[in-house]
């Protein structure tokens, strides 16, 4: 998740001051990735070191506002049209998990995969009913379309997801299921050679000595 760019497309919209923010960006993907104060302030600094935003004087009330620059709207766009570099993924706490549970002494892999599987569908209703609240708040043009349209594309994200995470957990366990049969039979020993009943051996007549008859 890139706060800093979050943070420049919020900015673009016009001068924000650091909670205000925080509110925007919560509410624009809703609050699925949390953010405080200080993460705020801590990349309004760094985006004014890069030259990105500029302070823009303070509101009525005494709130420091930031506004983005020239090239804090380039450095913007550049990340629109960027791919997401997929290079380096992200660690997945869920794979590293499975991946320290194989052969590890005393733990049931497939009651990990169990537990997790529960979990993971029990969220992806959650983010089911969210969508259909957030579809209908859509169409019933009383609220901030534009914020319930972003939460809407997150959330979507999150249910195809969820989606991907049981279909692998299934798939784990099937492909572990596999290896643990394949195992076995590894394992055992190899049966006795049995004798062959179709071969009969043949064994060919003593030679006698022939007698030619004399003419």
């Amino acid at each position: 998740m890139s706060i800093r760019h979050g943070l420049l497309a919020l900015l673009e919209r016009g001068s924000r001051y650091g909670s205000q923010l925080r509110t925007e960006f919560e509410s624009r993907t809703g609050s699925t990735w949390p953010l405080n104060v200080g993460q705020v302030y801590t990349t309004l600094a760094r985006l004014e070191r890069d030259g990105l935003v500029v302070p823009d004087g303070e509101d009525a009330a005494g709130h420091t506002l930031y506004a983005i620059t020239d090239t804090g709207r380039a450095e913007l766009h550049q990340w629109y049209e960027r791919p997401v570099d997929r290079t380096n993924p992200p660690r997945d706490e869920l794979s590293i998990k499975l991946a320290m549970a194989v052969g590890a002494p005393g733990v049931d892999i497939r009651a990990v995969i169990q537990a997790q599987r529960h979990a993971t569908i029990k969220a992806m209703q959650d983010y089911t009913r969210l969508k259909a609240q957030a579809l209908a708040a859509i169409e019933s043009g009383q609220t901030r379309e534009r914020d319930d349209v972003a939460w809407l594309l997150v959330l979507e994200q999150l249910i195809f997801q969820t989606e991907a995470e049981a279909r692998w957990l299934d798939h784990s366990e099937s492909r572990l299921v596999r290896l643990s049969l394949l195992a076995d039979r590894r394992a055992e020993p190899d049966p006795p050679q049995a004798a062959d009943t179709d071969t009969v051996a043949v064994t060919a007549p003593p030679l006698r000595a022939s007698r030619t008859p004399r003419s």
